[in-house]
Order: structure tokens, then sequence, then C-alpha cells
């Protein structure tokens, strides 16, 4: 953000060129028409320099707004990296330090609702960092919209508006700006000058500038922070809907060992406890490495082996080498494989589970196939529909089936953007392929911290 009072010298300037040079033109009409010729000619040259130092002026303004431009974006790229972990007392600081050079001010001070956060300056004023806010800041805060301010002394509270043309010694002038969330005020942004006329109509655009600035990156920031919370929710809702079948059959298994082979039954329980230990852990992480959700779901397959019979289920898994460290929204592959183990389990022979992971161009595929009873196309759509819209007449399974696969799509959509989804391949009486795409999820594994 280029100092604005050059650029409003520079369109002063060239107002007053434009003008000489109306004048000089008239001038010279009048020159010609009289046949003053001496006097035509010095007009004429007199017009011609204005044209030129025009010309000169011209070719500013373009490196001016490319410069600006440039600077602007460092300073909300700056900004936006400091923000990210909330208005705290160490971020507040380091924005006041970041912004104070890009303004005519003599200090910089950030707020909370309560106190002051950040004070950046050689001005003196009473209200430094822990202090409580003055009553105008208060105001601002209340009412939402920009004031200015002058603080008389160690003693008194800012007073909020000045007169033009009171300088008094100890006074110090500034402008408070309301830093907005959702229409709400969560703090505000101060900026100090030594005299009111170094208060003009462009550090006040400044002022309001960085305001907006602040506050919509405090605002982004709010959205995905109740992103996270809605995927939260999300998966703990996805939780109360797997968990109590789940939980009652692996404790009535477990109590059966106990009398016919306690050994089993301990290993059991041990598991067991590791299974809802990882559980309630990536409840609360949004995204968890893909290796650590292929884990959780052995953990399972281990848990209903012991339930329907180690011959019952046969797991497989193939994993691209690489994708280990894929970030994952959790629950994403162990809902869709106890469907398998719930729904397409025939009475008698094994069922064959096998997950894949590979690499398609920028996207990664998960894919889960069993060999089970299948279902008809009509079955498979009507799992993808969404889960409010499932049929009562469908039966508690399967409308459990579609709550969770509607679930997982919603999920993967929202973390890995456009171009991401589910897809159900199947046919009755051979088995079903369920395939996630993560669009670009190349991308993602490229950064993510290696294990």
């Amino acid at each position: 953000m280029i100092k604005p009072t050059k650029s409003l010298a520079a369109d002063l300037t060239t107002l007053l060129l434009l003008l000489c040079a109306l004048t000089l033109a008239g001038a010279l009409a009048w020159s010609v028409s009289d046949g003053l010729v001496v006097t035509a000619i010095l007009v004429g040259c007199g017009l011609a320099a204005v044209i030129v130092m025009s010309g000169a002026i011209s070719l500013t303004p373009e490196d001016t707004r490319a410069e600006s431009t440039e600077r602007t974006l460092r300073v909300a790229t700056n900004t936006l990296g400091h923000l990210r972990g909330g208005l705290t007392v160490e971020n507040a600081r380091a924005i006041c330090a970041l912004l104070l050079p890009e303004t005519s001010a003599a200090g910089i001070a950030i707020t909370d609702t309560q106190t002051v956060l950040a004070y950046e300056g050689a001005l003196e004023t009473p209200f430094m960092p822990g202090t409580l806010n003055a009553k105008p800041t208060r105001e601002v805060l209340e009412s939402r919209r920009m004031e200015t301010f002058v603080s008389v002394d160690q003693e008194s509270q800012d007073v909020r508006r000045f007169s033009i043309g009171n300088r008094r010694p100890g006074h110090a002038f500034g402008i408070i700006v309301p830093l907005l969330v959702q229409d709400r005020a969560v703090g505000t942004i101060k900026l100090y000058y030594r005299r009111d006329l170094d208060i003009d109509r462009t550090q006040l655009a400044i002022a309001e500038g960085l305001g907006t600035l602040l506050s919509t990156q405090l605002s982004s920031l709010e959205l995905d922070r109740q992103a996270e919370l809605a995927a939260r929710a999300e998966i703990k809702a996805l939780q109360a809907q797997i968990n109590p079948h789940f939980l009652f059959n692996t404790l009535n298994t477990i109590a059966s060992f106990t009398r016919t082979n306690p050994t089993k039954a301990r290993d059991l329980l041990r598991e067991f406890s590791a299974f809802y230990r990882s559980t309630l852990e990536s409840s609360e992480k949004t995204l968890i490495s893909l290796s650590q959700e292929l884990e959780q779901t052995r953990r399972y397959l281990k848990i209903e082996k012991a339930r329907f019979g180690e011959n019952r289920i046969v797991e497989s898994e193939h994993m691209e080498p690489g994708c280990e460290d894929l970030p994952v929204p959790s629950f994403l592959v162990q809902p869709i494989v106890e469907n398998a183990v719930r729904h397409a389990m025939r009475d008698e022979g094994a069922l064959h589970v096998d997950v894949q992971v590979a690499t398609d161009g920028d996207d990664i595929l998960i894919a889960v196939a069993d060999d089970g009873l299948g279902m008809d196309k009509d079955v498979a759509d009507r799992l993808l529909a969404e889960a409010t819209e499932q049929h009562e007449q469908s039966g508690g399974g399967s409308r459990g089936t579609g709550m969770a696969l509607r679930n997982v799509a919603d999920r993967i959509e929202r973390f890995y953007g456009q171009g991401s989804g589910v897809e159900i391949v199947s046919k009755p009486g051979e088995g079903t392929c369920v395939t996630l795409r993560l669009a670009n999820a190349r991308e993602r594994l490229a950064s993510a911290p290696r294990a």
C-alpha cells in the first residue's frame, strides 16, 4: 500500500496542469485571432511545456498502481497468516508492527472487546497493552462505526471527535475502526497521529480499508472454524448411528468368550479398548492419515471376525506406495466396510472384503469391494440419495446404510471439493464395489507431513 498522500498529490498536480492547459489554449486562440504573433508563440511554448509535463506525470500512475497492488496483496497475505490463530495478543502485536509502516500514523493499536491487545509506535498513550478499552473504543464497539478521537493526558480517557486546529501540547489524535465478524464487533484497530492535520480523507480511507481487510479475514477464518465444527458434529452423528449396535454385539461376543476362551476374551477386550480410544481421538480431529483410518478398519474387522468366526470374513488390502500419509476425514473407510459386513454377508460361506487405494491422475481413489449379496441399480441409487429422503419402507438396515454413505460423500466433497464423490457398482448375487474419488488429493498428499 503506497503512501496515499503521494497519489493524492499526483492527482492534484494533474488537475492543476489540466486547468493551465485549458487556460493557455484559450489564450492561444485569443492571440491568434487578434494577430499577436509574439504572444501566440510564448503561449504556445507554455502550452507545449504543460503537455510534456502532463505526459511525464501520466506515465507514473500505472507503476504506482502496480506497486500499490503488490504491497496491498503482501499486507493482506501477511495479516492473514497472523490471524489464523485468532485475535490474540501475539497476533495483534505482529499485525501492528506489520501495518504501522504502511500508514502515516505515529502509532497503531488493536483491541478486542475488553482490552488493548497490542500497540506499536513512538507516540505516548495511556492505553497500552493490557489496559481496559476507553469509553470511545467501547462506543465504537457498540455502534460498529468508525470514529475519530483525541487523547488528552494520562489521567483522562480518549475523547471522541476533535476539532480541526486543536493542537494543544500533549494531545494525540486518531481514528478508531471496528473489526466486524458477521456484523458483530470483535475488536478495533486504532491509528494515532501527532497532529489533527495529519488526519485527512486519505488517512480515513486507509483506516477504513485496514478495518475492512482485517474484518474480512476474521470472518473468513470464523467460517472455516464453523465448517470444522460442523464436520466434527457430522462425525459424532455418524458415531451415534454406527456405534450402538456394534457396541452391544461386541460386548456380547466378549462375554461369551469369557466362559469358553478367557485368553481370547482378554485379547478381544484390549482390541476393543484400542478401537474405541482411537474412535474418540479421531472425533476430535478434522483429518487423520489414511494409514490410521485403515488401521482402525482392521481393528473393526478383527472384532467382527471374533463375533462371526475367523473364516467368515476374509480381508485384503492393496495401497499404492506413498498414499499412507494422505489426510482424510475420519470414518471414511470403516463405515463402508461395516456396511458390507452388515448387509452383504450370506448365511453361509466367507465374505471377501478388499480395500484398494490408487492414484488416478491428480485424484486418489479408495475402493471397497466385496463378493456378497449385492443389490440392483435402484437400491444402489437410493443409497446415494439424501439421508432425509430415505424411504421408510426400505427398512432400518438400508436406511442406515444410506445415511452412512451420504455422510461420507458430503465430507469428502467438503474436504476435497468439486469432482469428489461416491460411486456404487453392484450386481445381485455377485457383490458390490463402493469407490471414493478424492479430487486433487495428490496435491494434499504432497504437502502432508510424513509419519
